[in-house]
């Protein structure tokens, strides 16, 4: 978290100079910390005078996530984080889903997301229509649905599940049928984990994929184990079960960083986008990464330039609005996810 004091090029530049991703677009001169910290100083001025919070994604670009974050992580710790700000305006350096998301739990506050490109493969796959068809083809089974879905499509469904607290809720919900939306890799991964822990559970999926994660390939990972013996491989759920059966280490994105923040290995395969790469490079510079990773466009379509432009003037487009009796039904998907995830959490998460 980020505080509101002015950033020096020196401070920008320290925590910077090691990454080493995504080519010359993610590589940091102390120049062009310079030309940055303009940005990330006015940024943080004005956030501060408007009531402003930055929450940031880990799969954003560099400068974003140490240069104006007020809360960095993954689509679980910042659906926790949005329930718990205080501020009146979040800004959300993501994706359109997950601005949705924070709407959801904040309707009396407003909701910006200043990405460009604000949409995502697995979002788009699938639309309430869908859903509702699907019930009537599988009557009996409670819909789940990943957090990488709009709030139309969460409002079709029970319950809410993330990469991080997936395999955890579906087993603890009572239900034995099970649909899940809309990643059909993460699906598949799912109904071999509820196997591996002898829950008996029948599993249905949809066929979206997250245009990144797909891209991952086994042979990959037989290539750079054969190169580097001591290596550990860690994945993503949405990479297709051939990778995460030859993973070290399968989670999203917070629990990745974990892992590999407490294990003593130290050379990682890293099969997600480009941002968590960053973050490994910058927190952990005694670790190093081998292979190579890859960029969604829509995450890193968000820009500093971006972000000070909804702060000063936001457009229609970048305000997220939701109908209400959709809000609603949505904020039951992930209430439900928080019940089941987090047992002794309160019932009712929506701040006002």
């Amino acid at each position: 978290m980020t505080s509101a004091s002015v950033m020096t090029p020196q401070q920008l530049y320290e925590k910077l100079k090691n990454v080493r991703v995504g080519g010359h677009v993610c590589q940091y001169s102390l120049k062009k910390c310079e030309e940055l910290v303009l940005l990330i100083n006015e940024i943080n001025r004005l956030k501060k005078e408007k009531d402003a919070v930055i929450l940031v994604h880990s799969y954003v670009s560099p400068e974003l996530v140490y240069g104006i974050a007020d809360f960095v992580g993954d689509s679980y710790k910042l659906s926790r984080d949005a329930i718990k700000t205080k501020a009146k305006t979040i800004i959300f350096v993501a994706v359109r889903f997950m601005g949705e998301t924070a709407k959801i739990v904040n309707p009396g506050k407003e909701v910006l997301v200043p990405a460009r490109e604000a949409g995502c493969t697995l979002a788009d796959a699938i639309k309430a229509e869908d859903v509702r068809r699907l019930k009537k083809e599988f009557p009996g089974y409670t819909f789940v649905c990943y957090v990488n879905t709009s709030a139309e499509v969460k409002a079709e469904c029970e319950v809410c599940v993330t990469s991080a607290n997936v395999y955890q809720v579906v087993e603890r919900i009572p239900s034995d049928k099970i649909y899940f939306l809309p990643d059909k890799f993460m699906g598949q991964n799912l109904k071999n984990e509820m196997a591996k822990r002898g829950v008996k559970k029948d599993i249905q999926y949809f066929s979206g994929t997250c245009y990144v994660h797909e891209e991952y390939t086994a042979e990959q990972i037989f290539k750079v184990r054969t190169e580097y013996p001591d290596v550990r491989i860690v994945s993503h759920p949405e990479c297709n079960a051939e990778v995460v059966a030859n993973s070290d280490f399968v989670g999203g994105t917070e629990q990745m960083l974990d892992y590999m923040r407490k294990t003593k290995a130290k050379q990682f395969l890293m099969l997600t986008e480009c941002g968590l790469s960053s973050r490994l490079q910058s927190e952990f510079p005694d670790k190093e990464l081998v292979g190579s990773c890859s960029l969604c466009k829509y995450m890193k379509s968000n820009t500093l330039e971006d972000v000070l432009r909804v702060l000063q003037n936001p457009s229609a487009h970048e305000r997220i609005e939701i109908a209400e009796d959709v809000r609603v039904r949505a904020l039951k998907s992930l209430e439900a996810m928080f019940k089941y995830a987090e047992p002794g959490m309160p019932k009712k998460v929506v701040c006002e």
